[in-house]
């Protein structure tokens, strides 16, 4: 065992959040209660990725427990609309209030970026030798600004100088992703801070029935079912899937597109199908049908906007490689994403942005069934290799405990049986 760690995270998003960044800070978060150190979480209201509060939630400060974890909830406006500065705004409101939570002193202080100014609410705490700080870098935020047309110009040279000195002052920085490391060091960021920990596939094997859920979900079975699975927001650019079977119906081709999930662009793209006889919108799936509707599909979908390269590595792709389905993907030749593609070998990379290409590569792979039974099982292999939740596990308690000062004088306990507990009590914002 290891002496024990006092750890307070900062991180806009947490579980129930099904999808997005979520799963990960919510797994982190998990492996460190489990490895016995004190956990507490700072985070927001849940509204991703509906941009909306679920039931049973009100725009309050709001104590949980998860298990073992502390869950420390603060009030933060959320956007119906969410643009680049109405979510800086809503970021901001949430990294001053966590800048200003009291409380004992931690040892370490885990901030998740996006939201960058988080990062800065948690180098308020920062202490030499009493308390260290980290960041987890999801999104480059910088890159993300000006890949996503938020800001140009000066806002995004501050924003890119800002990230620089932020994550510059940080005692460790985790990379997702070897591209990360690359950026990460373009910023300045010191070689011996930075650790590479990559998201791993937090999605359980599929249990149900495939054939049960092509038939549930009104798939025929000679059609090929594209699915596009997870949140649909500007950066993904899916009027492209939108088009793509548009052509499919005008061509009379065997393909249905699906759009399974949520996001502040649905109702846009449900605008712009309307009639489109081949595209089918299909709502969240709670766990266990999610896996087992990925299972169902003929071929899975990731497309982003053309001049999306840097900025992120899509968490939907450890999804889509466990579920052993071939993977097409529409997106930069710069992109993670596209280096995944090639180091699994588990799918198709595409020129993004040009509907006609999208589906001549999803009937092209389902044309080729052996290739694609390959690509399925090279995309598994991959995620049972290189995106297990062990070597996450493993790594990120032996990050924070290296932050910490803390050495390891032994093995990490296994996970223990957790429950979540909803809000209980509400506190004066």
């Amino acid at each position: 065992m290891t002496a024990r760690v006092r750890v307070r995270i900062l991180g806009l998003n947490y579980a129930p959040e099904p999808t997005g960044i979520a799963p990960y800070t919510t797994g982190m978060a998990r492996f460190l209660a489990d490895a016995g150190h004190e956990v507490q979480v700072v985070t927001g209201l849940p509204h991703y990725p509906q941009w909306r509060l679920p039931e049973g939630y009100r725009s309050r400060r709001l104590t949980e427990r998860d298990g073992d974890i502390r869950i420390t909830r603060l009030p933060h406006p959320i956007p119906s609309r969410p643009t680049g500065r109405s979510r800086i705004a809503m970021e901001a409101a949430f990294a001053a209030r966590a800048a200003m939570l009291g409380g004992p002193a931690p040892d370490v202080v885990v901030a998740v970026s996006p939201a960058l100014l988080t990062v800065g609410a948690a180098l308020r705490h920062k202490r030499a030798g009493r308390t260290a700080v980290g960041v987890v870098v999801q999104d480059l935020y910088g890159r993300a600004a000006v890949e996503a047309g938020v800001l140009t110009g000066r806002e995004a040279a501050a924003t890119d100088a800002l990230e620089r000195r932020l994550l510059g002052a940080a005692d460790g920085v985790v990379a997702i992703h070897d591209r990360f490391r690359t950026s990460l060091l373009g910023l300045g960021v010191r070689d011996s801070r930075i650790t590479t920990i990559r998201n791993w596939s937090h999605v359980r094997p599929a249990e149900g029935d495939p054939r049960a859920m092509r038939r549930a979900l009104g798939w025929r079975d000679d059609e090929v079912i594209a699915l596009h699975a997870g949140n649909m927001g500007a950066k993904q650019g899916l009027e492209t899937v939108v088009e793509a079977a548009r052509l499919a119906d005008s061509s009379r081709r065997p393909v249905r597109f699906v759009l399974l999930g949520d996001g502040h662009q649905r109702t846009h793209l449900e605008r712009e199908g309307r009639g489109i006889e081949r595209l089918q919108f299909v709502d969240p799936l709670p766990a266990g049908e999610f896996e087992t509707a990925l299972a169902a599909a003929d071929v899975l979908v990731l497309n982003e906007r053309p001049e999306i390269a840097e900025m992120c590595v899509p968490s939907k792709l450890t999804s889509y490689f466990a579920s052993g389905r071939p993977v097409v993907a529409a997106t930069s030749l710069r992109s993670a994403a596209t280096a995944e593609i090639a180091a699994s070998g588990g799918g198709l990379a595409v020129t993004p942005g040009d509907p006609a290409t999208l589906l001549g590569a999803v009937l092209g792979v389902v044309d080729d069934e052996e290739e694609a039974l390959s690509m399925g099982l090279r995309g598994a292999m991959f995620a049972r290799d290189h995106l297990h939740e062990k070597a996450a596990r493993d790594a990120y308690v032996a990050w924070v405990e290296g932050l910490a000062g803390v050495r390891p004088a032994g093995a990490i306990p296994l996970p223990r049986r957790r429950s979540w507990v909803p809000a209980r009590r509400a506190e004066p914002a």
